[in-house]
């Protein structure tokens, strides 16, 4: 075993680099495609499929951006010229590419990738998307996109409704309530967060009448090495409060969905 492990590899495989491509056609080789991007298996894509994947190719490009012009933002700040980053290039340029290569599955001619977004309808939803793909600049807009809002507000629920999850189970199953009020607390900032929308205003409303007098419940003697532990009507109170917050977010009252409309009706459009 020991001659096996001192014997010289009869190879050692090297890494492929990109910047190769081209150069092959040197020494009479035909030139190396990359396919890193495609599925390993032939796929079609249905144009109600290739929709859909546009609005994630947007998506993408939309919040990639965004962040671009939140470091032009900062450099301007700092007294520097604004300047593309390399990253954002390369990034945006492979999403572009992605985008053109999902519009093949449509029937021919396949529509250019502008004139799709207009035919779609995604260029009024991601101004900022045709504004590069037609300038090749990432610009910010006077006015606020339909959905610039959509990530975040999704976001806030779904904080919510995992705070909730967890605060109902917690409650339920811990030996002490110490952090119960915290909890509590953090839930009710996402609630503020969320603007007032109706059906929530309700559980806020409840949170500030009882959060207080059921954190003042948790207080233990000085010395004293019990465990907090709510006593059972705030423990009942807490679990239909966070019942009441689960089934509200989970069932997306028309309420809720005023940030999330836009992409809602489109998906309902193309599905």
């Amino acid at each position: 075993m020991a001659a096996v492990s001192l014997t010289e590899p009869l190879c050692q495989p090297c890494g492929y680099n990109s910047h190769f491509k081209g150069k092959c056609a040197v020494i009479s080789l035909s030139l190396i495609e990359l396919f890193v991007k495609k599925p390993l298996m032939p796929i079609h894509l249905s144009p109600e499929q290739v929709a859909l994947e546009m609005l994630c190719f947007c998506s993408q490009l939309d919040l990639l951006i965004r962040a671009q012009v939140h470091q032009f933002q900062g450099q301007l700040k700092q007294g520097t010229s604004p300047e593309e980053s390399e990253s954002f290039q390369k990034q945006g340029a492979e999403i572009i590419d992605q985008m053109n290569l999902c519009l093949e599955h449509l029937p021919k001619p396949a529509p250019l990738l502008e004139d799709y977004l207009d035919m779609a309808g995604l260029s009024v939803m991601f101004p900022r998307v045709e504004v590069y793909i037609i300038h090749g600049s990432p610009v910010d807009m006077l006015e606020r996109p339909p959905l610039d809002g959509y990530f975040p507000h999704l976001g806030r629920l779904n904080q919510l409704l995992v705070l909730s999850q967890q605060l109902e189970d917690d409650v339920k199953h811990l030996g002490s309530h110490k952090y119960i009020a915290h909890q509590l607390a953090v839930i009710y900032q996402v609630l503020n967060s969320l603007n007032d929308i109706l059906p929530l205003t309700a559980v806020k409303r409840d949170i500030e009448a009882n959060f207080k007098q059921m954190k003042m419940s948790l207080m233990t003697e000085e010395g004293s090495k019990q465990e907090p532990q709510l006593p059972a009507q705030y423990v009942s109170w807490i679990s239909q409060l966070t019942h009441n917050i689960i089934s509200t977010v989970s069932s997306l009252a028309e309420e809720l969905n005023e940030e999330l409309s836009p992409v809602m009706a489109f998906v309902s459009k193309w599905s």
